[in-house]
């Protein structure tokens, strides 16, 4: 395996922390430089890292950004490749960072990776049907042109588990900062256009899941409308995400009823009602203004900067 520095953003981790490090800490082969960037947490999450012998580095909470925090952890790695991983996501196997990194050996044209995000065990059946729906069980190589994913889809990845080639990385700045969320759709859009490929690699799992409100699922779809607008030459590049919203919803509806959750019939219609809303809202950020964008928004100290 080429060597690796896993990196991951902490904030008040909790209990599910702990159980995340301890399953990184079994991480095979050992040892793997494990780099915790803690946004000053309140509770003993920095302790829970220092336990495992993780290296910790702190910054203040009003620092964060889902972009400049990693380009922050990554300015000393000096290992090929870099996992990033978030503090609630739990590694499925002693193998799984293994599994994830190994495509970069297979395809020299590969700058980044994602793996599969299988739904906690407590998952609702919303949240279930999001991590079905969106992490298949087929891995795939794909680039700008390539059938498959098509669109939009192609620069899709997930920061909660991933890996790149950290010379990459660097070659186009980093992540960039001050985005709202994206950076990892981001950074695969840039390594398309550069006509590197980017990977999915479905053996590589790892347990995350959220179980959002319809409040929480509109506050999020805000922040997503408001990264596609300030990041609109994603879409001019790859292709318009319209359509998928409906396909997903009635897809919902589907897995709804065939696993016999019927009491989450309702509650699935208002989660997609929320998306949609919030969404188009979120599009239309500047017209709405600063103070009632941060309202609406899941990630409020983004518009302290706007």
């Amino acid at each position: 395996m080429m060597d690796v520095t896993v990196v991951v953003p902490t904030y008040n981790g909790g209990i599910l922390w702990k159980e995340s490090a301890r399953r990184l800490a079994e991480q095979m082969p050992s040892p793997l430089r494990v780099k915790i960037v803690d946004s000053s947490s309140k509770d003993d999450t920095r302790d829970t890292a220092r336990g495992f012998n993780f290296e910790v580095a702190t910054i203040e909470q009003k620092d964060f950004d889902h972009g400049g925090t990693r380009s922050y952890a990554l300015a000393d790695i000096t290992t090929e490749l870099v996992v990033f991983l978030t503090q609630d996501a739990l590694l499925e196997g002693a193998d799984a960072i293994s599994n994830l990194v190994s495509i970069f050996d297979k395809e020299p044209e590969v700058v980044c990776v994602y793996g599969r995000q299988l739904p906690h065990l407590d998952a609702n059946p919303l949240a279930q049907h999001a991590r079905h729906n969106s992490y298949k069980s087929n891995s795939y190589v794909t680039s700008l042109a390539a059938d498959f994913p098509v669109g939009f889809r192609k620069s899709f990845l997930s920061n909660s588990f991933s890996a790149y080639r950290v010379d990459f990385l660097r070659s186009i700045g980093g992540f960039p900062e001050h985005l709202i969320l994206g950076e990892d759709a981001y950074v695969a859009a840039r390594a398309l256009l550069d006509n590197k490929k980017v990977a999915y690699a479905s053996e590589a799992c790892v347990r995350h899941s959220h179980n959002y409100s319809a409040k929480q699922e509109f506050q999020r779809y805000f922040d997503i409308g408001v990264f596609h607008s300030t990041q609109s030459w994603m879409i001019d590049a790859l292709g318009s995400v319209e359509g998928e919203g409906v396909k997903f919803a009635v897809d919902q509806l589907f897995y709804v009823c065939k696993t016999n959750k019927y009491l989450w019939f309702i509650p699935s219609i208002f989660s997609s009602m929320a998306k949609y809303i919030g969404y188009k809202l979120g599009k239309k950020h500047k017209r709405l203004g600063v103070p009632l964008s941060r309202r609406l928004s899941m990630y409020k100290s983004y518009w302290n900067r706007v």
